[in-house]
């Protein structure tokens, strides 16, 4: 009778291809092989007892089965063999990253890839990289493409009928799936809704899923619109006794913990401290990446409000501001504008053809060649000079100062941050903020030969900040949501010459109040004496054009 069960079930289970069953073992591999981060993850929610056994063998089993249902639905014919060898190599590089920084694979990281210059992806390669693409990815992937079953070959049935056989295959998968679920169907509502950002490590379904997304947005912000007028209504105010000589400095990567001007214990800010400025310490990012971070702290959306097309799609401060008059410099020793200097006079820093202090690297120092005579030639013109750094970028960050700026030693003397103490990481991470600090100190410098002639300032902003190491992380571009607060938590520095239209005794008070990125936009048009209904009733990073109220506080 058992005998008769069986061959009655095996009837309705589909016979299983050659080809398929080399799909599922790819998926198999894939599973073992690059989701260390996925399940290390679900061990920290749920730690390894008797008690969590259960649960965790039926999450193992769904996302392995999640896998598999992804590969049998995009491996078909001839193309098959080259979708896999693919896909083998494109999972090993994103699990080396996961399970080496922490970062997740979305749609912001695949915008950073995108945008990521050939001296930016040099400084990410590196030994143990090449040794795990070749070993999961590239290996696999040759005997993939070589071995992989045929259409026609010995046991492998016609393509429709295979498709058939796929289909069914794929429809008890399903089913397995819901038998997973069923007995732990809390656990799964729960691990769902509470646990959204650990699914997002699943390689590569959730890899995939960015990619589209990413592709289609990037499509829509393809299609041609009118770019949309802002701020129409601004108009200057007050008295304009002298020309307005502004730098803002947008720091790259940037901790405002480790700023001793904050007060943290080493002195990372041994110039600033000597020239007057004020340290803004409760200032938050707009995003955990350049990519987000530069392009909205130029709009006028705000954090919440911030959307790429949108944004790239409308007017930014530096367009209302050159509407008005002011002159526009970008110069940039980063990757670029990310899309906010597209109608203004940009310069490339990253190469010796403008940069004179190019030394292996070209050092952020000199953006600042030139701009005497830059200034010089424009007479009576209001000027705005943007000077986007190299800074902390990591995870070289031995490689963002020269090697004067050695003060604390020892260095961790590559990318692989996870073959480093944690005392090498914090001491070249902090040699770089000390660069940084010696940067901005110059930029004052400049700013004070002009101190008479013109009214001068200086702001400084990073775009975010960066993980070294706390609770697992490394680098930065975490999804706002989960973001720790090293990512988030950024510097912001204010100098103002004696013609400033405010003093530092009055910015002093409010040093740390809670401010953003998403109070640039508002500081820039002010400090040109541009009034808007946009920024009224708006915090400004400069405080001015505030009303106060009794306790103190905007």
């Amino acid at each position: 009778m058992m005998l008769a069960i069986r061959n009655n079930l095996l009837k309705y289970f589909p016979k299983i291809s050659s080809q398929t069953r080399a799909i599922l073992v790819v998926a198999g591999f894939i599973m073992l092989t690059g989701n260390f981060s996925l399940f290390s993850r679900i061990l920290e929610i749920y730690p390894l007892s008797l008690h969590n056994l259960p649960f965790l063998l039926s999450l193992v089993a769904f996302f392995s089965i999640l896998c598999s249902l992804f590969f049998l639905a995009i491996s078909h014919g001839k193309a098959a063999r080259w979708i896999l060898a693919l896909f083998l190599i494109v999972s090993s590089q994103a699990a080396y990253y996961m399970d080496k920084f922490g970062v997740i694979v979305d749609v912001v990281m695949i915008d950073n890839i995108a945008q990521t210059n050939p001296q930016e992806f040099a400084g990410l390669l590196s030994l143990t990289l090449a040794i795990r693409t070749i070993v999961f990815g590239i290996i696999p992937a040759w005997l993939v493409i070589k071995y992989f079953p045929k259409v026609g070959n010995t046991g492998v049935k016609n393509i429709a009928a295979e498709f058939k056989s796929r289909l069914k295959l794929m429809g008890v998968l399903v089913l397995a799936i819901l038998v997973l679920i069923a007995p732990f169907t809390s656990g799964y509502f729960s691990f769902w809704r509470e646990h959204k950002i650990t699914r997002f490590y699943a390689n590569p379904t959730y890899t995939v899923y960015s990619v589209i997304k990413y592709v289609t947005q990037q499509i829509s912000i393809a299609k041609a619109v009118p770019l949309k007028l802002i701020a129409q209504d601004a108009v200057m105010v007050g008295p304009h006794e002298r020309t307005e000589l502004m730098v803002l400095v947008i720091g790259e990567t940037a901790r405002a913990d480790r700023f001793s001007l904050n007060g943290y214990h080493r002195e990372t800010n041994p110039l600033l401290a000597k020239q007057d400025v004020v340290s803004l310490s409760n200032v938050s990012s707009c995003g955990t990446s350049t990519g987000v971070s530069v392009p909205c702290m130029f709009s006028s959306l705000g954090r919440k409000g911030y959307d790429k097309k949108t944004a790239l799609n409308q007017e930014n401060a530096l367009d209302v501001l050159f509407d008005h008059g002011v002159e526009i410099l970008w110069r940039d020793n980063n990757s670029d504008s990310k899309g906010v200097a597209t109608r203004m006079k940009y310069e490339d820093f990253k190469s010796p053809t403008l940069n004179p202090s190019c030394e292996g690297e070209c050092r952020d120092i000199g953006m600042l060649s030139g701009l005497d005579k830059y200034i010089a030639a424009r007479k009576g013109k209001d000027i705005l000079i943007v000077l986007h750094q190299m800074g902390n970028h990591g995870p070289e960050y031995y490689r963002r100062y020269p090697k004067e700026f050695e003060q604390f030693t020892p260095m961790c003397m590559t990318g692989e941050l996870q073959d480093c103490s944690q005392e090498e990481i914090d001491n070249s991470y902090d040699n770089a903020i000390l660069y940084t600090d010696y940067f901005l100190s110059e930029v004052i410098n400049l700013l004070k030969k002009y101190d008479d002639s013109h009214a001068t300032g200086m702001l400084y902003v990073s775009d975010h900040g960066e993980s070294l190491g706390e609770h697992g992380f490394y680098l930065h571009a975490a999804p706002y949501l989960i973001a720790p607060k090293e990512q988030t938590h950024v510097p912001a520095i204010v100098w103002m010459g004696q013609h400033f239209d405010y003093k530092k005794e009055q910015l002093m008070p409010y040093k740390d109040y809670p401010l953003s990125h998403d109070d640039v936009f508002c500081s820039l048009l002010v400090t040109f004496e541009l009034n808007s209904k946009m920024c009224e009733a708006k915090k400004d990073m400069l405080m001015q054009n505030q009303t106060f109220s009794a306790n103190g506080l905007p």
